[in-house]
C-alpha cells in the first residue's frame, strides 16, 4: 500500500532551485523546475556528492562532486562518471505542500 509523505511547502523552494530535506530517515532533494516540483535522493550514485549542492539547469542536476548528471524527472544518467540512476518519487498533487508517494 502506498502512503503520502508531506515533504515541505511549495513555498520553501523558488523557482529553479534546490531544497535538501531529511525526514523519515530519507535524504532528500526537492527540485522546483520549469514550474513543477521534483524530488530526488540526496545522494550522487557515483560518490558522497549532495545533489541539493549541485548545479540545476532545466531538469537536469549535475553533481558539484564529479560533475556527473541526471534527468530529474526520472533519475537517468545523462552524463557521466555516473552509471547508476537516482532513485526519484512519484510527486501526489496538492495546492501549497510538496507530497510524494513512498512505501
Amino acid at each position: 500500500m502506498q502512503k503520502a509523505l508531506e515533504i515541505c511547502d511549495k513555498s520553501d523552494v523558488a523557482e529553479g532551485s534546490i531544497l535538501k530535506v531529511d525526514i523519515n530517515e530519507l535524504e532528500l532533494a526537492v527540485y522546483h523546475a520549469e514550474g513543477a516540483f521534483y524530488v530526488t535522493d540526496d545522494l550522487c550514485t557515483h560518490g558522497p556528492g549532495s545533489l541539493s549542492e549541485g548545479y540545476l539547469e532545466g531538469h537536469v542536476i549535475e553533481c558539484d562532486f564529479h560533475n556527473g548528471k541526471f534527468d530529474i524527472r526520472n533519475g537517468e544518467v545523462v552524463a557521466p562518471p555516473c552509471l547508476v540512476e537516482i532513485k526519484t518519487y512519484k510527486i501526489i498533487d496538492h495546492d501549497s505542500k510538496v507530497v510524494i508517494e513512498i512505501g
